[in-house]
């Protein structure tokens, strides 16, 4: 009797505990999916808009340096088509000056007391002449005709340039990088480029002393170039002025070596800084 009593009650339960869940449930458990599903959003949003952000100040960062770069370009040209005129103004007269010491000169061939005055006014003359001829390269475009050659080669051809500078004073300069080393570049201009960097060091130096040239590729298409010195390195009043025209802490200086360098950099897309090396010295660092 107690078996026929208690077997209908406990079909119901099992039956009950089999039943399928209650709307109630499912709602709860599709509101859950879409708490997770609208949390994924929101985390990829929040990723999208940290990336955005970053890239919003690269951009902001980049069209702040072409600004400085346009004004610059503008503060050039505008400095340049002055100096222009006055150097032509300049040299008119310069060569009237020669003429007349050299006559004078030959007249005093037997006095020398005058004769080593008239030869000191040629010399400032040709000076004056050098440095007229510095003003007139420093106001004319520079364009760059880039071609394929070897870096490696432009290099020791300045180095090769400058050791009448180099040996006098005692400084090595050494050089140091991928041989060959295959750029798109002008090899003229960037020539100069380098031979007015290693001049400028010798001339930082004074003395016994080294430089080190050293180069290396960067990206496909792209790569750096540092002259480093072993001179006293750049005041800081002289680290924002470097590249300025006619700027220069030489007494015997024209401030155009380094402002050319920089234009000659600008015309192949690439930039150039200066600054004082940890272990001491001046290094000068181009990226194309």
């Amino acid at each position: 009797m107690e078996t026929l009593v208690d077997k209908p009650k406990t079909e119901p339960l099992r039956r009950e505990a089999q039943s399928p869940p209650s709307a109630h449930a499912k709602r709860i458990e599709d509101l859950g999916r879409i708490i997770l599903a609208y949390s994924d959003v929101t985390e990829k949003l929040q990723r999208s808009h940290v990336q955005l952000e970053k890239t919003v100040k690269s951009l902001q960062s980049e069209l702040s340096e072409k600004n400085r770069q346009l004004e610059r370009k503008q503060r050039m040209a505008a400095l340049g088509e002055m100096a222009a005129g006055m150097a032509h103004e300049i040299r008119n007269p310069l060569g009237g000056i020669q003429l007349y010491a050299s006559m004078l000169a030959q007249d005093l061939q037997n006095n020398p007391a005058p004769l080593q005055l008239v030869e000191k006014i040629s010399a400032g003359v040709k000076r004056l002449e050098a440095l007229v001829g510095q003003v007139l390269q420093f106001t004319r475009e520079i364009q760059a005709h880039p071609i394929d050659a070897d870096l490696a080669q432009v290099v020791d051809q300045a180095i090769e340039m400058a050791a009448d500078r180099l040996e006098p004073r005692g400084v090595k300069c050494t050089a140091t990088g991928p041989r060959p080393m295959p750029v798109r570049i002008d090899p003229l201009l960037m020539g100069q480029a380098i031979l007015n960097l290693v001049i400028n060091a010798v001339e930082a130096i004074n003395g016994p002393g080294a430089i080190e040239i050293v180069w290396a590729s960067t990206d496909p298409g792209h790569w750096t170039l540092t002259v480093r010195d072993t001179g006293p390195g750049i005041t800081p009043a002289a680290l924002e002025q470097m590249f300025h025209p006619f700027f220069s802490t030489k007494e015997t200086g024209t401030g155009l070596g380094l402002a050319i360098v920089h234009r000659i950099v600008e015309a192949h897309d690439g930039a150039i800084t200066g600054a004082n090396a940890p272990t001491g010295g001046a290094i000068f660092e181009m990226k194309i």
